[in-house]
């Protein structure tokens, strides 16, 4: 990680998957020597039958086999010496050369360059490329302000209770917008609530949040390394959606993780239009799946690549997205219906 730019990301750290293993069975991590010494580390996720995926696949929104620089290695004899017959991934590194004949496409993933303070900073070529949407939402952020109470942003926020909140946000949106509910799943709550605790130098949880007066408005937590930020899990009060609170968050942490080293912040792959207005440029990340000949690898890519190409193609069609958007906030509605006050998934507590 440290001697290439392209395995700064924090979902490449050590401790993200030795998270991920704590709570997932099959996690495992290859280690691709040369002359006697570890030249790269290649984390997955294994089944009974032998099927491969990248650590984390559905959260990780950065995938690779991390090495130093001019390793290269063959796929074929690396998927067998992992016992896999297949390994699927869908945030892998552009850099990744000998995976790249295994990819099924490749996609856009929004990244906010950052400089810490001063002439050539984020916000200044923000107020500089969406001069409306800046004055917008500072105006928001004022109006805030004055109708609850002093806005107040913390960075690095260690109180576990507004973990909880942000948990709660979270799975509530999901549910009212269709989505599948991470935060319903127990092993996605142990693993962030880990993932809070973890202070490393390649991999910090990083738990943000936007008050007004005492009272939280919007939360995000994601991990950070030295020179890189993921953001992962955004989420705020919905009563207070008119004020932008997500705009507003994501703002003050670009500023916030600036100032504190950090160069780049990934928002992940996916069109989004609160993406498109605060990127700076776009990095690729390839999915796909890396096979050997077996009848088990044929049998899983014949089931998933259908799923995958289906879900991509209505993605990338705004005439096919925004339907499909109304009807799973359609059915989410439906979902939701009768559970008012419900608070949504119930996070065990710490």
């Amino acid at each position: 990680m440290d001697e290439s730019p392209d395995y700064a990301n924090p979902f490449l750290a050590p401790e993200f998957a030795a998270g991920v293993g704590r709570y997932r069975g099959g996690a495992r991590v290859a280690v691709l020597h040369e002359g006697g010494e570890p030249v790269g580390f290649f984390p997955y996720e294994r089944n009974a039958f032998g099927v491969g995926r990248a650590i984390g696949l559905g959260l990780s929104d950065c995938q690779a086999l991390v090495h130093r620089p001019g390793v290269t290695w063959d796929t074929q004899e690396l998927l067998r010496a992992c016992g896999l017959s297949v390994f699927e991934f869908d945030h892998l590194v552009e850099e990744q050369k000998p995976f790249g004949r295994y990819a099924t496409g490749t996609f856009a993933s929004p990244v906010i360059d950052l400089k810490d303070g001063g002439h050539g900073s984020y916000a200044e070529w923000l107020r500089g490329a969406y001069p409306g949407l800046a004055k917008t939402t500072l105006k928001k952020e004022r109006r805030l302000g004055r109708d609850l109470g002093e806005m107040r942003f913390v960075y690095d926020e260690r109180d576990p209770r507004v973990l909880r909140t942000l948990m709660r946000w979270k799975s509530a949106q999901y549910r009212r917008t269709g989505r599948m509910d991470r935060f319903a799943r127990p092993w996605i709550v142990d693993l962030v609530d880990h993932l809070f605790d973890v202070r490393e130098e390649h991999f910090t949880g990083v738990l943000s949040v936007v008050y007004a007066g005492d009272r939280p408005v919007a939360a995000h937590f994601g991990p950070t390394s030295r020179t890189a930020f993921a953001a992962w899990f955004t989420a705020y009060d919905p009563e207070l959606r008119y004020y932008s609170p997500g705009l507003i968050m994501h703002l003050r942490m670009a500023e916030a993780a600036g100032r504190d080293g950090v160069r780049l912040m990934d928002l992940g792959r996916g069109d989004k239009e609160w993406k498109d207005w605060l990127k700076t440029r776009e990095l690729r990340v390839g999915e796909g799946f890396a096979i050997r000949p077996h009848p088990v690898a044929a049998a899983h890519r014949l089931w998933r690549r259908p799923v995958r190409g289906l879900r991509n193609t209505v993605l990338a069609h705004p005439r096919l997205r925004d339907p499909a958007d109304r009807l799973l906030k359609t059915v989410g509605t439906l979902r939701t219906s009768g559970r008012t006050g419900s608070g949504g998934a119930r996070p065990r507590a710490r």
